[in-house]
């Protein structure tokens, strides 16, 4: 079987509208302002679930656009999604820090807590992208109870443990 494109526009331009006409099959409606993050995800993991389990809060989409065109730090939790952000300069994650771990150690905490507690003092505005450790995201919203208010909190923690209940969390106190 021969490739039906070859350049990356055109397969993406395909594949987005392959996503679009299955979600209208489906009788998906995707609020206008989060389609395109929805529709990006689903491109990434070819899972159409995300299109019902993906949440937002009002205004989180427009919130991260303007955190972008403002040039917002963005904090993550694993190198993984360090690596993924195209912009040298405009991420960084303290998994790694000897300062975060040693915090860590004397607080009897986790990195993840350490390094969130680091973000939280020294980048207040920062986009948050939680995509490795709950203990983070249970973090950012104690943080969040206590008056921080990043541009925007991403979070998708790994896992079984405390996974859901972050979440929750997070979304209660938004």
């Amino acid at each position: 079987m021969m490739p039906q494109h070859h350049l990356p526009a055109d397969i993406e331009r395909t594949s987005m509208k392959i996503i679009t006409g299955e979600l209208a099959q489906r009788g998906l409606d995707i609020p206008p302002e989060n389609a395109p993050v929805v529709k990006r995800v689903i491109h990434t993991t070819a899972d159409f679930d995300y299109a019902q389990t993906l949440h937002f809060t009002p205004g989180a989409v427009a919130a991260g656009i303007a955190a972008m065109h403002a040039g917002a730090t963005i904090i993550t939790d694993t190198n993984m999604a360090l690596a993924g952000i195209t912009k040298p300069g405009l991420a960084l994650c303290f998994m790694a820090d000897p300062a975060v771990a040693a915090a860590a150690k004397q607080a009897g905490t986790t990195r993840a807590v350490a390094a969130m507690h680091k973000a939280a003092a020294e980048y207040p505005g920062a986009v948050l992208a939680v995509g490795n450790a709950p203990t983070a995201l249970l973090t950012i919203a104690e943080k969040i109870e206590n008056g921080l208010r990043p541009a925007l909190v991403i979070g998708v923690p790994v896992g079984f443990v405390n996974v859901v209940e972050s979440k929750e969390r997070l979304f209660a106190v938004c």
